[in-house]
């Protein structure tokens, strides 16, 4: 038997109506590319999508095709977000730091129809032009007097493109599992793999992340949205935002320390999300500017994502600036949302500071919707008992099934998603990361985990940002390279102060051989430490001890 509720798909257009009918007026603050601020509500944003949806038939794209954006985090990006997805086509998102060939491979494989793009990135779009197959428009962000002078075909600009179509538009109904986006990982180890997401899976992601246990949005939330939209989808924010009616603070092309405090301080926000090192970038701005009221603001916390987060961080977020710092877990194929350590349960309020920093530390407990597990390398489970580590696995409504024109059978037996992670699990369901599987360092036998050596490193003051990996040893297989980059605030650390200060930190047989000082650690296109270049320039490290 069935029950007698009323069967309405769950689609992504059904976000920005419920935004525009009940916070019509409620703001979204862009940096623009060209420069200034730009001011404008979800009313606004639906009417424009609604523009964008009547416009995409003339350009080519019907339902199920995949449009691209390159493009940062703006009011523009946004109208495109419902906008496509809301008309039945596929909104495909660019990761713009990406080699060019691999944003050449992604699109090609997208089968991208039209390319929209900020100004920022026109010499990187006529350089890609002659490789990109399927692309036939081309329509530059910006209006009439900010054209670029590119030599590419069908170059259109976004404003006149929606001052020619009428805002009369239905969102049409179709099956709630109609995939509405496409996000491609990085592709640090081989080509880059597409992950695409239904309407229903974003719309209950989005609901997640409103719960107090998620992110907590709400009506009242002032929202700098860090993370960039090309990232897992800005992590769901600019979907959950509208189901909240929060105001979003979009930092445009200016991810530097000076345009994030000043968005902070004059745009009320309440919250942020981004990777560690936004935060420490962010943290090394307000050193340099004592002058700084860090009292202020009006910050009530900060979610992390992306790789782990130093204590550090954590701790003076709540002194410097009484806010909280608290981690998620998650990863492109999670839509990103996996765990959250949004809120301590109730009894760990009488735990004692250091006890509670530890909890902070790791990446969170389960939210509704994600079923987590860990097993051995033969697919056994592992107990849930803080200590036992093995490979994670995950599954939930909004977990990929498999890839875009890719390996479907991804999952085993039971339906649950390799990450790709080693972690532990309490038995309150706190996961914690050792490490990523191919970076974690076996030394005579036994697991090292990078990440604990990079936090332990980071905690000290002279320290900015460190990576750890393993180096080739005779006795013991792998021992840890710390390589570090030295905070521009104070006098520089030296290798025998770090290594001493890490000594009462960590296990003594974990304490890294050798520390190099380096002026820059390399990334990966999201942010991520990229260890396979520094393991490939220090594979032949004469270790110090």
């Amino acid at each position: 038997m069935l029950g007698l509720m009323q069967d309405r798909p769950l689609l992504i257009s059904s976000l920005i109506d419920y935004a525009a009918t009940f916070h019509p007026h409620t703001e979204i603050v862009s940096r623009s590319a060209e420069g200034p601020l730009h001011r404008t509500n979800y009313s606004e944003v639906r009417r424009r999508a609604r523009q964008i949806a009547n416009a995409l038939p003339g350009l080519g794209v019907g339902p199920s095709d995949r449009t691209a954006t390159l493009a940062w985090n703006t009011w523009r990006h946004l109208e495109l977000y419902y906008g496509i997805s809301g008309s039945g086509a596929i909104l495909h998102t660019v990761n713009p730091r990406l080699f060019a060939e691999q944003i050449t491979y992604i699109i090609n494989h997208a089968e991208d129809k039209v390319l929209f793009f900020d100004i920022t990135f026109s010499d990187m779009v006529a350089k890609l032009a002659p490789t990109l197959k399927t692309v036939t428009h081309y329509v530059a962000l910006t209006d009439r007097d900010h054209m670029p002078a590119i030599d590419v075909p069908n170059l259109l600009s976004y404003e006149d493109l929606l001052a020619a179509q009428s805002d009369d538009f239905e969102w049409p109904l179709f099956d709630e599992r109609t995939a509405s986006s496409l996000c491609y990982t990085s592709g640090t180890t081989g080509d880059p793999k597409g992950v695409l997401y239904s309407h229903r899976s974003t719309v209950l992601h989005s609901m997640m992340i409103c719960t107090r246990d998620g992110m907590a949005f709400g009506a009242q939330t002032s929202l700098l949205l860090v993370v960039p939209m090309f990232h897992a989808n800005g992590w769901g924010a600019p979907y959950a935002a509208a189901l909240a009616g929060a105001k979003l603070v979009l930092p445009g092309p200016r991810m530097d320390a000076e345009n994030l405090y000043t968005l902070m301080r004059d745009e009320g926000v309440t919250f942020s999300v981004g990777v560690p090192t936004i935060w420490l970038m962010f943290l090394q701005y307000l050193d340099e500017h004592p002058e700084i009221d860090r009292r202020g603001l009006r910050l009530e916390g900060i979610a992390v994502g992306g790789s782990a987060l130093p204590a550090t961080v954590i701790e003076r977020f709540d002194r410097d600036l009484g806010a909280r710092a608290v981690q998620l877990w998650g990863m492109t194929e999670t839509s990103p949302l996996g765990v959250s350590n949004f809120n301590l349960l109730p009894h760990h309020a009488a735990l004692p500071p250091a006890a509670q920093l530890a909890l902070k530390m790791k990446q969170g407990r389960g939210v509704w919707g994600v079923e987590l597990k860990i097993v051995d390398d033969a697919g056994q489970p592992l107990p849930w008992d803080g200590s036992t580590s093995g490979n994670l696995m995950v599954r939930g409504p909004w977990i990929a099934s498999g890839y875009y024109k890719g390996k479907s059978e991804i999952l085993d037996a039971e339906g649950y998603m390799p990450t790709g992670d080693i972690a532990t699990i309490d038995p309150e369901g706190y996961l914690q990361l050792v490490d990523r599987s191919k970076d974690v360092i076996k030394s005579g036998g036994e697991w090292i985990s990078s990440i604990d050596l990079e936090n332990t490193a980071v905690s000290h003051p002279g320290v900015a940002e460190a990576a750890v990996i393993g180096v080739t040893h005779p006795k013991w297989q792998e021992r840890p390279l710390l390589l570090a980059v030295r905070s521009s605030v104070g006098k520089p650390v030296t290798r025998e102060e770090l290594l001493a200060f890490m000594e009462t930190r960590v296990a003594k047989w974990w304490l890294p051989d050798d520390v190099v000082f380096v002026e820059t650690l390399p990334h990966t296109a999201t942010g991520k430490l990229l260890k396979t270049k520094l393991r490939e320039q220090y594979k032949n490290h004469q270790l110090g001890t």
